[in-house]
């Protein structure tokens, strides 16, 4: 994972982000509508993990009572949404495995909306999320599922290291974990529409490859090939909830 490309990558398209990111809107708004707060809790302390641009963010403070809110992001631009949502807010840039590890802090709520897919060993990072809640809190993210950009793997090959609904709910077992499934998908006039919507959400981080003419005809041709009647780009959002009982 070149976490430096993934990083330049959403730092040039913070702008145009908000405005194409509707699924991850989406997501955000189903993540909300899955938190409960235990009664005993009175003011909770917040991470967010991979705030980005705020879209989980403003959401949130909206809906919870919370003592401190911590927002982190690797994209030090971040920064100036997160504020406008609410200058109280912590905000800290680091990469978000690094901060995990190292922090001593503990949270009662650690959220995070579709950055996770991002991170080098997601087991492991589960578990250490986790490790940072306090008794009784509360673990929620979404991330997506192996049907995720499916169109994008027939024709270039690549694809992140999704995980399935099935693996998660093997791999976190013994947390008992809450993990729902959606698969979500956008139509497209073009091709290159599809493109474009990818760059301007900042998630084309796989490759620093440069595009020739003759690859971008390829590239719609192939498209177009799979996806006969028309231009689609699939999302599976994955969501998980996981209580921390001692």
């Amino acid at each position: 994972m070149n976490k430096e490309l993934i990083k330049q990558r959403f730092s040039r398209k913070l702008e145009s982000y908000n405005t194409n990111a509707r699924i991850q809107k989406q997501m955000a708004e189903k993540l909300i509508s899955m938190i409960t707060i235990p009664p005993e809790v009175d003011e909770l302390t917040v991470l967010e993990i991979g705030c980005g641009t705020g879209l989980l963010t403003e959401l949130a403070v909206k809906k919870l009572d919370y003592k401190n809110y911590t927002a982190l992001d690797i994209v030090s631009g971040c920064e100036s949404y997160i504020k406008d949502i609410c200058s109280e807010i912590d905000f800290i840039s680091q990469d978000i495995e690094n901060y995990i590890e190292q922090t001593n802090k503990k949270f009662d709520l650690i959220i995070s909306n579709a950055s996770l897919q991002w991170v080098e060993n997601l087991p492991e990072f589960i578990k250490k999320m986790i490790s940072k809640l306090n008794e009784n809190g509360t673990l929620l993210f979404s991330t997506f599922g192996v049907e995720n950009f499916r169109e994008i793997y027939y024709v270039l090959g690549k694809s992140l290291p999704y995980f399935s609904k099935k693996e998660l709910l093997e791999i976190l077992s013994e947390h008992n974990p809450q993990i729902e499934e959606e698969v979500r998908i956008m139509a497209f006039k073009t091709p290159k529409e599809v493109l474009k919507h990818i760059q301007n959400t900042g998630v084309n981080a796989l490759s620093q490859e440069t595009w020739t003419k003759k690859d971008l005809i390829s590239f719609e041709k192939e498209y177009n090939s799979f996806c006969a009647n028309r231009p689609t780009l699939t999302y599976n959002p994955i969501y998980v909830k996981i209580k921390k009982i001692s």
